[in-house]
């Protein structure tokens, strides 16, 4: 076994030879590690008489102390060196010529958005958002659906637990701003954000997409109103030429509850591929308020009336801009986004 005098000239060398901080820290293992040299010195105490044990030991930590203290300031001489190494290497020469910066164009989701709040700001509407996290109550039990109803079934919403959920549709913004201002008329607000239901992703359906919904409560709000507005939203987003038809459905919150169709706008009705040669689009559902809804906001359904609709984003955007996969909208392709600069 190598002596203290050799063992210290030996590990003081290397030291001050190390070139770079790995190379230092493998030589702080090496030397001073549980498996080290300076470790296996120590072993060799058991052998020593009682009486030099104290000097030996004394003389092993003065060993350890010293070559700790090397090693540290070989540390900071090694990192001083990589640092101004670093500074020169990133060095920026201030005379050369700049870099032209390219202008980001808004995501053609954003532009949908921003669009229809416009419109809808015009109209007199509120513009209201809202957590995406929501309860039981306020994104089902206040839309009045109940309890055995499809929606309410764990296969459609992703539930973080027995009572909270990621919203399905931003109804849930809705039936709070119902209950904070009861009974307070009129009301007029669109609601736009993401919603998330557990769906398989192809090219027309996302497990997560985006919703604008409409909400108008007040007096005498009737299913012409409803037209007259969903008329003008078509006519702006598609086209002056554009005609809306309805078609009796089925929602919970709303009574009576219809489709909405706008006339296509590649064909202007004559029928194509777009349109599956029928001349009609199916864009949103709406109808008028469910007097239960109102009830258990607060308001009177004998007092007041109101109309809702539930516009899909990324519909609106595939129809406007001819996108035919929904997916091209989350893939984050610069490509894709390049284009909607001409849509400005």
């Amino acid at each position: 076994m190598m002596n203290f005098d050799d063992l210290h000239q030996e590990a003081k060398k290397k030291i001050l030879e190390a070139k770079d901080l790995k190379d230092l820290n493998d030589l702080r293992v090496y030397y001073l590690g549980k498996k080290g040299p300076v470790q296996a010195l120590m072993k060799n105490m058991k052998d020593l008489p009682r009486a030099e044990k104290p000097a030996f030991g004394k003389k092993v930590n003065e060993l350890k102390k010293d070559l700790n203290q090397r090693i540290e300031e070989k540390r900071n001489e090694l990192t001083v060196l990589e640092m101004n190494h670093k500074i020169e290497k990133e060095k920026i020469d201030i005379t050369l010529s700049g870099r032209r910066t390219q202008s980001a164009n808004l995501h053609p989701l954003t532009l949908v958005t921003e669009q229809l709040e416009d419109l809808f700001i015009g109209l007199g509407y509120q513009v209201i958002e809202g957590p995406d996290i929501t309860d039981d109550e306020y994104c089902f039990e206040r839309a009045n659906i109940p309890k055995d109803h499809p929606a309410r079934a764990m296969q459609d919403s992703l539930y973080i637990n027995e009572k909270d959920l990621l919203r399905t549709h931003t109804t849930a913004i809705q039936m709070a701003v119902l209950e904070q201002n009861a009974p307070n008329l009129p009301i007029k607000v669109v609601c736009p954000g993401k919603v998330y239901r557990r769906d398989d992703d192809d090219a027309t359906h996302s497990h997560q997409f985006m919703q604008m919904e409409g909400l108008v409560v007040g007096k005498h709000v009737t299913l012409s109103d409803l037209k007259g507005t969903l008329e003008f939203l078509a006519r702006k987003m598609f086209g002056q030429d554009r005609q809306i038809r309805f078609r009796p459905s089925f929602f919970p919150f709303t009574e009576p509850s219809v489709e909405v169709d706008v006339s296509c706008h590649i064909c202007n009705g004559k029928g194509c591929p777009t349109c599956k040669g029928t001349g009609w689009i199916e864009i949103l559902g709406a109808g008028e308020v469910h007097p239960n809804v109102l009830k258990m906001a607060g308001y009177d359904p004998n007092e007041c009336s109101g109309f809702a609709f539930g516009v899909g984003i990324e519909r609106i955007a595939m129809l406007k801009y001819g996108i035919d996969d929904i997916r091209h909208f989350y893939t984050n392709d610069q490509r894709f986004s390049d284009l909607f600069d001409r849509f400005e």
